[in-house]
C-alpha cells in the first residue's frame, strides 16, 4: 500500500508540475510579442466571450489558462471600444490593456462621402492635431498616385482641398495608438487600388474614350447621383452617353459638392454658380472625383449595359429611377414626380 501510495503522491506531483508548466507558458508566452492586431469590445461583452476573441487573433494560446488567470488575479473591467494589442501577449499585458480605456479609434470611408466629411470623423476621433496631419499627408502622397498624370495632380491641386478624393477605399479603418497619419493615407490608397482591381479596374485601364482617372471620376458621380446600386449601371450608361454625344452632363451632385453641400435642393442660383464642378456650365466631367466610390459604381462605369439613354429621374421615394431617351420623355417623368411629391 505504501508503495502504491507513493506512486500516487508521485504522479500527482508530477501532474502539478506538468500543470504548472502549461500555465505559466500560456500566462507567460515564449518568443516574445507578435503582431499588433485590434479588438472589438462590443457594449456587454463578457471576459469569456473576450477570450474566444483573442485566442482567434492570437493574443492569447488558451481560453481556459485565461479564464483560470482572471480567476485567480482578477478579471479585467470591459469598456466598449477597440483596443489595439500584440498577439502572443503574457496574461499580465492583456490586463493592462483592456482595464484602460480604448487604445485605437475607428472612422468610416462609407461610399458617397466627401474626404472632408472623412477628415471631420478623422478629428473627432483621433484628433485634430491628427487631422491636420492627415491633410498634409493626403496633399503631399497626391504626387506619387499611380492613378493620376501630373496633369491631374496640378488640376486636382488647383480646384479642391482634398486633391486624393475619390481615390482612397472605402470601408473601415482602425487608427491604431501608434499609426502616424501617412500611413493611414497610404492604407486607404492601397485599400483603394485593391478595389478598384477587383472590380477590373487599374491605374491604366482606358475604357469608353476615358483614362482611369476619368473611369474614377465618372464612378463618384454615379455614386452620388444613383445612389442605390439598382439605378448605378443605367446612371453610368447616361454619363457615357451624354460625354459621347458632347452634352453637358447637368448634375446636381457636382454642383453641390463645389458649394460643399451633400444632397439638398439645387437652387437656379446654385446652377448658375462659377465653379469648375458646374457640369451645367462646362462640358465633360469635373476636375476630379466627388466623393468615395463603392464597387457598384466602379462595376457600373467599366460595364454600363446597352442602351440610348440621356436623361433620368427620381419618381419614387424608395428610389426608384425612370431612365429616358429623350428630353420628353423626361418632361413626362418629371411631372410624374411632381404628381408623387418628388420634385
Amino acid at each position: 500500500m505504501r508503495s502504491t501510495s507513493g506512486r500516487v503522491v508521485v504522479l500527482a506531483g508530477i501532474s502539478l508540475l506538468l500543470f504548472g508548466a502549461w500555465f505559466v507558458s500560456n500566462a507567460y508566452p515564449f518568443g516574445g510579442q507578435g503582431e499588433a492586431v485590434v479588438v472589438h469590445v462590443s457594449s456587454g461583452e463578457t471576459v469569456s466571450q473576450l477570450a474566444q476573441q483573442l485566442a482567434a487573433d492570437k493574443v492569447i494560446g488558451s481560453t481556459l489558462a485565461f479564464r483560470l488567470d482572471t480567476s485567480i488575479f482578477g478579471s479585467p473591467v470591459l469598456e466598449p471600444g477597440y483596443f489595439q494589442i500584440n498577439q502572443n501577449s503574457s496574461f499580465d499585458q492583456v490586463r493592462s490593456v483592456f482595464n484602460g480605456t480604448p487604445n485605437a479609434e475607428v472612422v468610416s470611408l462609407s461610399p458617397g462621402l466627401t474626404l472632408r466629411e472623412v477628415e471631420a470623423q478623422i478629428s473627432e476621433a483621433a484628433g485634430t492635431d491628427f487631422a491636420r496631419a492627415f491633410d498634409a499627408a493626403e496633399k503631399s502622397a497626391t504626387t506619387h498616385s499611380p492613378w493620376m498624370t501630373a496633369g491631374d495632380v496640378a488640376t486636382a491641386s488647383a480646384n479642391t482641398a482634398h486633391p486624393l478624393e475619390g481615390l482612397m477605399g472605402s470601408g473601415q479603418y482602425v487608427i491604431g495608438p501608434h499609426e502616424s497619419a501617412a500611413s493611414l493615407v497610404q492604407r486607404m490608397q492601397d485599400r483603394f487600388t485593391r478595389q478598384a482591381a477587383a472590380s477590373g479596374i487599374t491605374p491604366t485601364t482606358n475604357l469608353h474614350g476615358l483614362s482611369a482617372y476619368q473611369l474614377v471620376i465618372a464612378a463618384s458621380i454615379v455614386e452620388k447621383e444613383g445612389y442605390y446600386p439598382v439605378n448605378m449601371p443605367k446612371v453610368a450608361r447616361v454619363i457615357v452617353n451624354r460625354l459621347d454625344r458632347g452634352m453637358l452632363l447637368r448634375m446636381d451632385s457636382t454642383v453641390l459638392y463645389a458649394l460643399g453641400q451633400d444632397g439638398g435642393t439645387v437652387t437656379s442660383a446654385m446652377l448658375r454658380t462659377q465653379t469648375p464642378y458646374n457640369t451645367y456650365l462646362h462640358e465633360g466631367l469635373t476636375p476630379t472625383p466627388i466623393c468615395v466610390v463603392s464597387h457598384f459604381a466602379l462595376d457600373a462605369i467599366r460595364q454600363p449595359p446597352a442602351g440610348q439613354w440621356l436623361y433620368f429621374t427620381l419618381i419614387s421615394k424608395d428610389g426608384t429611377m425612370a431612365f429616358s431617351n429623350t428630353f420628353a420623355q423626361q418632361l413626362a417623368n418629371e411631372r410624374l414626380a411632381a404628381s408623387r411629391g418628388i420634385l
